[in-house]
């Protein structure tokens, strides 16, 4: 119990920091900043964080959400993410254990936080996010063997040429681009983590989700698309539930 103990505290730790560091490329990113210079600082008075203010949402709760030199508020984006990402990486060790799959979980999980937060309000997916994941899918698949990379490798070009032809069907039926660049790199990324079976069911919840929930919101007024935030749900649901929704999809083919 408290190695468990121990093993789910380490990942909250390293959820939390990670999270923090992905307020950082949420924020500078999108505008082709440095991740690294300047340092953080207050963005109304200019105010340098201290170590003692950019602690995970603790410090965020202690200062009351203001800074502590001018008092301005600070976004509640911060201690959020932070959050959410410390709670995605215990879940991965409850889910899989001190493992490699765990690892795995816990990456994707925050490349697709970072992609769905910055699609969304920038409707902008940087490589930094897909490039960097797909590196991540492509080394971690070699802990599978020959087997394993070609796999990876397999997933990934089924993402990648799956979406560009999506992407241009949609240009030439809507005579306008209907798929960023970030998207197809995107599904590459995925696909060297959930194989070219997982990409499929990635774009079929993500069109799904997206119908459901955008179309609504869109209706009457012409208004762009966020996808990456879809595919990112879609993602996550895949990796975690995949397998399983594909042995029953295939139990249920036979069985008709």
């Amino acid at each position: 119990m408290a190695i468990e103990g121990l093993a789910l505290l380490s990942a909250g730790i390293v959820g939390l920091c990670l999270g923090s560091f992905l307020n950082v490329c949420i924020l500078r990113l999108p505008n082709e900043q440095s991740l690294i210079r300047p340092p953080s600082s207050c963005p109304k008075c200019g105010r340098r964080i201290a170590w003692r203010d950019n602690v995970p949402v603790l410090s965020w709760l202690l200062l009351k959400g203001r800074c502590r030199g001018c008092r301005a508020p600070i976004s509640m984006q911060y201690p959020l993410i932070e959050a959410a990402v410390g709670l995605l990486w215990i879940g991965a060790v409850l889910m899989y254990g001190a493992t490699l799959q765990t690892l795995a979980a816990g990456l994707l999980g925050t490349i697709l936080v970072g992609i769905a937060v910055t699609d969304a309000r920038h409707y902008l997916i940087p490589d930094e996010y897909t490039l960097g994941g797909l590196v991540l899918g492509l080394g971690l698949s070699l802990s599978g063997g020959a087997s394993g990379f070609v796999r990876a490798v397999v997933g990934a070009a089924v993402g990648l040429v799956l979406l560009y032809v999506v992407a241009q069907a949609g240009r030439w039926v809507f005579k306008e681009e209907a798929m960023g660049g970030g998207d197809i790199k995107m599904m590459a990324m995925v696909g060297s983590f959930v194989g070219w079976k997982g990409v499929l069911l990635t774009l079929l919840l993500g069109a799904l989700l997206g119908s459901l929930v955008f179309v609504p919101l869109s209706f009457n007024r012409k208004r762009l698309v966020p996808f990456g935030v879809f595919l990112a749900l879609g993602a996550a649901v895949t990796f975690v539930f995949g397998d399983a929704i594909i042995q029953w999809y295939l139990q249920f083919l036979h069985s008709s």
